[in-house]
């Protein structure tokens, strides 16, 4: 299959909600075997028209003499497909993404559907060349930054009411990013930053030593990882600048007793022991037992034996844990819109789905809090910026549970956080959106 045809698939299946994108993309280029530019373009195409859905079916819709709900779904993929090719791919010809366009109409649908798809794309394309294509415009200013960056007018709104619309514009833009590099930590226990960047290098990698957290490198477009030497001899693994900044805000030490109780996939696991110089015991726990198996993988391939995998549930008691860890991880589950830059179809949550989330937080930091041990550390975490999935559970958190305080702690980038919790933020930061407190348990007098 072509690049296109493969996005025209993998987009068919994300709109009809059996996969999210990036996983169905895998399957679909898998099995086609593509070439390595060809899949590029097809993930280029697959991420580029999810965050660009709703400016992509404007643009459509302007010069459309139907409404586009009223179009075959198909239809309305193909038209998005190229529309987003017109609109933001640079380096493929108008002509090329028209013709494309047709090209898989003429596949899957009908003479007459063809026509009015190779028309339509016709009348975007010359309103391209021309720079008269039509201005986003809306009822009221959160409209127009929806359909503009493709964002629900639910979230924008949130985003405006915790920024201001300046800040909010600037988190959307970079939601939108099309260049998000890939960050990837580097495993000190067995090489160094600079003997690390320079083996990606040979690999290819346009490889970048991160502006101000050590140890950590920034890869544009590193293909497949699993083919870098840097890779499989288990000097790097994936981890985002917010989440290894959790573990330097819990300063895990060696010879201490972790408890990473959501670790999937292994990041925060995989920083502590390194932090830890592999010496002490960390328990990884999570509820399935398939993200276990990534974990203890992971662990082989990164020489850490310090790392205990366990299939558990972070909500339910177990007294076999009761206050024996120096450090507790409590990376809860969350509506994950810090990570929208990385995974576009998390925005397409709606509001009501994750209603109940701070309840659940809740529970797994009120349960975790008793593994700890006097004096020791709890440290919660998500990869969200809403206040109430945060700072709410914190509060209600330490209402209840008088023997736990906020303690203050330093970070790179951002400096002291002397009341012991900060959000970190795309747009300011660079990092995912990520919530960090960390909490310390009174010693027993």
């Amino acid at each position: 299959m072509t690049a296109r045809e493969t996005a025209f698939k993998t987009l068919g299946e994300f709109r009809r909600g059996k996969m999210r994108a990036e996983i169905s993309y895998g399957v679909t280029s898998d099995e086609s075997n593509m070439q390595a530019s060809e899949t590029a373009l097809a993930a280029q195409i697959i991420k580029g028209v999810i965050q660009n859905l709703a400016l992509c079916d404007y643009i459509a819709s302007y010069f459309s003499s139907i409404e586009l709900r009223k179009l075959q779904p198909h239809v309305l993929d193909i038209l998005r497909i190229s529309t987003y090719q017109i609109l933001f791919l640079n380096k493929i010809p108008y002509s090329a993404a028209v013709n494309e366009g047709v090209k898989l109409a003429k596949k899957y649908t009908n003479p007459r559907a063809t026509g009015f798809i190779n028309a339509l794309l016709r009348k975007i394309a010359d309103s391209a060349v021309s720079g008269s294509l039509p201005e986003v415009l809306g009822d009221c200013e959160h409209q127009r930054l929806s359909i503009k960056y493709s964002h629900p007018e639910w979230l924008v709104q949130e985003y405006c009411k915790l920024l201001g619309p300046d800040n909010a514009e600037a988190l959307l833009r970079e939601n939108n990013s099309s260049n998000t590099p890939v960050t990837a930590q580097i495993n000190t226990l067995l090489k160094d930053t600079f003997a690390v960047a320079s083996m990606l290098a040979d690999d290819g990698v346009e490889t970048k030593v991160h502006e101000w957290l050590e140890n950590c490198v920034e890869l544009s477009s590193p293909g497949r990882l699993v083919r870098l030497e840097a890779f499989k001899k288990g000097y790097i693994y994936i981890q985002d600048a917010a989440s290894r900044m959790a573990i330097m805000a819990a300063a895990p030490k060696p010879g201490d007793i972790v408890i990473d109780a959501c670790a999937a996939p292994g990041g925060k696991s995989f920083a502590a022991a390194i932090l830890m110089k592999n010496k002490g015991r960390i328990v990884a726990c999570d509820i399935s037992a398939e993200k276990l198996k990534h974990i203890k993988d992971g662990s082989m391939r990164l020489g850490i034996s310090i790392i205990e995998a366990i299939e558990k549930d972070a909500a339910e008691q177990d007294s076999g844990f009761w206050e024996i860890a120096d450090v507790v991880l409590a990376d809860v589950p969350c509506s994950g819109f810090g990570v929208i830059r990385k995974k576009p179809d998390i925005r397409y949550k709606s509001q009501q789905s994750i209603s109940g989330l701070a309840d659940i937080q809740k529970k797994i930091l009120f349960n975790l809090s008793s593994y700890v041990k006097p004096g020791g550390t709890l440290l919660y975490s998500t990869c969200t910026i809403f206040k109430q999935e945060n700072e709410d559970v914190v509060e209600a958190f330490l209402r209840e549970r008088n023997e736990f305080s906020a303690e203050g702690f330093y970070l790179p980038c951002v400096g002291n956080i002397t009341d012991g919790m900060v959000t970190l933020w795309p747009h300011t930061h660079g990092t995912d959106g990520f919530f960090i407190c960390k909490l310390r348990r009174r010693r027993k007098s």
